[in-house]
């Protein structure tokens, strides 16, 4: 099953991570690459915050999709960071999400080349099926 995430869901989210986070401090506000990007970039507009290159103690760090762990864990032990996602396939522990999604749902992302929906779509069912 696919699910378009749209540029007006995509502006939702900001203002719903703005609201949430507008009394907190950062020192930066980190998007992990390339999901993450886009939305690191409307947040630092959003909350006058500057955007950094590396995460770093008490950064906001920011993803598209929270789906196995993998990528966020890499971050997780960093001092004083707080995580958000705009989409997570798991119940949020000590990451934030605005949006849940079933874990065999297939995200398209605005910013994302739709010519190469398919292959990227085949590929991620081809890592998850059990053989």
């Amino acid at each position: 099953m696919t699910k378009y995430f749209t540029w007006s869901e995509f502006d939702k989210s900001v203002d719903y991570i703005v609201n949430q986070c507008q009394k907190l401090k950062f020192s930066g506000i980190y998007g992990v690459p390339r999901g993450g990007l886009c939305l690191a970039v409307a947040l630092s507009h959003k909350l006058n915050v500057k955007l950094i290159e590396k995460p770093v103690k008490n950064s906001l760090i920011v993803d598209d999709v929270y789906e196995t762990g993998f990528t966020l864990n890499n971050f997780k032990n960093i001092e004083g960071a707080y995580f958000f996602v705009l989409v997570s396939k798991k119940k949020p522990i000590w990451w934030n999400t605005v949006n849940t999604s079933l874990k065999t749902e297939w995200i398209v992302f605005p910013w994302e080349n739709k010519n190469d929906e398919l292959i990227e779509e085949k590929e991620y069912q081809r890592k998850r099926d059990p053989k």
